[in-house]
């Protein structure tokens, strides 16, 4: 079985991450993967934090980040790229799979918009819209309507993500159940993902099988 890793976060990009790109790919690397998808922040605030001029200027840094991680790789892991997108309206975070470059850079009033309204674009576009640790403290719950899934297991020590009630939620509407480890520290454990009999090798495969549940939940609880 194949290991991806669904919720990675690198100190180029997130505030919050304390890990560089070389150190990332020998972490998943040595603990078994052989896909990550880097899903850094994309929010207000990381756009301030990397000192972005404007939304172009936004997106070139955001790019970098997984550039520069998918080049340390050296065909070591297959590295994916993906996103943390916050809205201004509240703190919860959401992840996106299935985003590209182009996308990104037409949207540029994405932070002034909500669960509901990007959802349809998401689902234009071909991509997944799963609302990351939607049971921790300071997270809203949102209509499952404007969910592709839900994440079922995050692997941040730092954090209660009640992981069980996520379960029986997405068990409830028949949500998409995604597991990521959350990483930020070097010591965190790379617990997260998911196994497939397949190498995930692109985001347009990974989403084919996140929405024919093809795979298993790796999930350290």
């Amino acid at each position: 079985m194949f290991k991806t890793e669904l919720h990675c976060h690198s100190r180029d990009v997130s505030a919050c991450a304390r890990v560089g790109a070389a150190d990332i790919i020998d972490k998943f690397v040595g603990s078994g993967y052989s896909t990550l998808v880097l899903s850094n922040h994309f929010s207000k605030g990381t756009m301030e934090f990397v000192g972005a001029t404007d939304w172009n200027d936004w997106i070139d840094k955001y790019i970098a980040g997984y550039t520069r991680l998918k080049d340390e790789a050296q065909g070591k892991l297959n590295v994916l790229l993906g996103m943390e997108l916050r809205f201004n309206e509240n703190m919860n975070d959401y992840l996106v799979f299935g985003v590209t470059e182009e996308l990104l850079r037409s949207v540029p009033d994405i932070f002034n918009m909500c669960p509901d309204s990007f959802h349809k674009i998401a689902r234009e576009h071909g991509c997944l819209f799963i609302q990351a640790h939607p049971f921790r403290n300071g997270m809203k719950v949102v209509g499952p309507w404007c969910l592709d899934g839900v994440e079922v297991f995050n692997g941040h020590m730092g954090h209660d993500s009640r992981n069980d009630i996520a379960n029986a939620w997405a068990d409830k509407y028949n949500l998409i159940k995604t597991s990521g480890t959350d990483f930020h520290y070097a010591d965190s454990p790379a617990n997260g993902g998911i196994l497939t009999e397949a190498e995930v090798t692109s985001m347009e495969q990974l989403v084919e099988i996140l929405k024919s549940g093809n795979y298993t939940l790796n999930k350290d609880i």
